[in-house]
This record gives structure tokens, sequence and C-alpha cells, in this order.
């Protein structure tokens, strides 16, 4: 079968290569992947800055040849201890190496089924981005309804999911981009949309009880005039693509050092791969309460361009590979 690889850092090294098709273990599924989806995390997996090399990427080559996260596909087959799934099933969620034009194996626990009314590559569209999004508002937020929410940075893979969540938690929702999104975060639900060329978010007149930092585009002194007292800040990421020095950490620790002192409660969190929250999304995403904004599709052939595409730091949503 065949499957994009990197042995040595840069997307130039990419390759689509002929690999040995998975065996799965006892725990797990092998899945007939339909489609994938390309985050940060790969772009900075592939590029290798020293900082991403230092946490966990490998110093002089990467540890693993195999890239990529989401995925949605077809089951094909499942280990002896495999309960939820029978060959057949449509499903979405995780995997180590989904950039794969035939299989992937995935854990039983970092998948669900696939609702009907759900393309594949809008399911694939999902995992990381939206958990990120649903984790960040209901658990480290503690968002309630009727609560203020800004979102800077809401036109993004993240933000376009954080949007729609933080509306379908009951939330009234600020949403800061650009002049060619204004339309789109309208579109998910966005009570006001904040245009940040024509606008300084940080001059509105009213306060938010928590916000999504996504975009990473201002320091903490300056955001703060539009927290509430006792607000909190999820600083989700920082400005992409960041390579300098520790890359987003920068801004991540910076903002935290700034908040010291403050009434204010900064966060920071790595989003994790629960069944049950990829329940939820499925069930939103049913319902059409959430939906999968696609900026561009790519052929597997073409993830080097994919990565490039996203690396330039202006996707509108996400951006999927399908097979």
């Amino acid at each position: 079968m065949q499957a994009i690889v990197h042995e040595r850092y840069g997307i130039e090294a990419l390759e689509l290569r002929e690999v040995q098709q998975p065996v799965i273990e006892d725990h797990q599924v092998l899945v007939r992947v339909h489609a994938s989806s390309v985050n940060p995390a790969e772009w900075y997996g592939v590029t290798g800055p020293y900082f991403a090399r230092l946490f966990g990427g490998g110093l002089r080559k990467p540890k693993s040849a195999a890239v990529g996260a989401d995925l949605a596909g077809r089951v094909e087959a499942v280990g002896k201890d495999v309960e939820d799934f029978h060959p057949g099933d449509d499903v979405f969620g995780t995997s180590g190496g989904s950039w794969a034009a035939e299989y992937a194996p995935a854990r039983e626990v970092r998948l669900v089924r696939k609702p009907a009314n759900v393309s594949f590559e809008e399911a694939a569209a999902v995992p990381i981005a939206a958990l990120t999004a649903l984790q960040a508002l209901r658990d480290v937020g503690r968002v309630q309804p009727g609560q203020k929410v800004l979102v800077n940075g809401a036109s993004g893979g993240v933000g376009t999911y954080a949007v729609q969540l933080a509306k379908a938690l009951g939330a009234d929702v600020t949403a800061v981009c650009s002049t060619r999104n204004v339309d789109l975060a309208r579109s998910l639900g966005a009570d006001r949309v904040v245009d940040y060329t024509k606008k300084d978010f940080t001059q509105l007149g009213e306060r938010h009880d928590l916000m999504l930092d996504i975009a990473g585009s201002r320091p903490f002194r300056q955001f703060r005039r539009v927290l509430t007292p006792e607000a909190t800040v999820v600083v989700i990421g920082a400005k992409f693509p960041s390579t300098g020095g520790i890359g987003p950490l920068s801004h991540v620790i910076g903002t935290r050092v700034a908040s010291l002192g403050r009434s204010q409660t900064v966060k920071f969190f790595v989003a994790k791969i629960e069944k049950d929250d990829l329940a939820v999304l499925a069930e939103l995403l049913a319902s059409g309460k959430v939906r999968s904004v696609i900026d561009r599709r790519f052929e597997l052939s073409e993830a080097a361009d994919a990565l490039r595409y996203l690396g330039e730091g202006h996707a509108r949503g996400k951006v999927v590979l399908t097979t």
C-alpha cells in the first residue's frame, strides 16, 4: 500500500511511498482511509523547527516516518478485543499515520461512528480541531449559558468549530477575524464579528467572561481590557506558523507570566482524544448544530502542497486530504 512518509525534516522530504500494510493489535481497528486533514501539528512535525524536535520530534531526524492523525473511513478489520466496531462501519477519529492511500491502524477508543449525513471529508476535518475547541470551552473555560465569549482567531480550523460550539453551549459569541472571513463567522452563528483590519478588538466597549486566544496576535496587557475582572483566558495557540526560538510557546509562556498577580486567569492545555467527546461531536454534526468548514481539498499525492498552503497562515477552516 501507499502512504506519505518523511525520513528527514522539511516539506520537500515528504514522499508518497510503498509501505507495508499495518498489522493491527488486539485493541485496534484497521481503517480504510477515505479522507484525513492537515493540522499545525503536522506542519511543525514535518518542518522540524528546533522546539518541535526538542518536544518529542527527534533531534536529527523524525522519530517516526508516519504522518497524520485525523481520519475518516470504513472499518476493514478489527482486533479480537474490539467490541464497538465491525467491518463495514463508517468511522472517524485519530490514528498514527493517517496520511495513507489505503489503510491506517487506530485504537478503538479513538474512533466513533460517522453520522450518515456527514461526508468522509467533513468528518476527517473534525477530530483534533473540534476536540480542542470543545475542551477549551467546556472543560478549561467552563463556559456557562449566557456568558460572553471572545474568539480571537475565529476563521481557522479550531476557530470555526469554537464559534459554533460556544453557541451550542449557550454563550454569546464575539468572533475576531479578517475582512474576507466576516461573512463566514456570521454564518457560523457569531453574535457579533470584529474585523481586526478595521477595528481594534481590544477597544471594544463590552467585557467578556471567557476568551479563546487562538490567533495569539496580541499581548495580555492589551486584550485584558475587554475581559471581566474574573474572566478566563484559554491560550490555544500563537501566530501560525511560528518557528523562532521556542515557537508558539513564547506567546503561551509570555501570556501566563503577564497574568501573574491579575484577577483574570490564564490557562493552557493540550487536547486529549477522548471517545466520549468524539461522540458528542458526532451528535452535534448529525443534528446540524456544528458543521465542518473546508477551505481546500488536496489529493494525498499533493500532501506537500497542502502543508505549504496551511503554512501560509490564511486557511479558512480546515485543509483536507482525500484518497
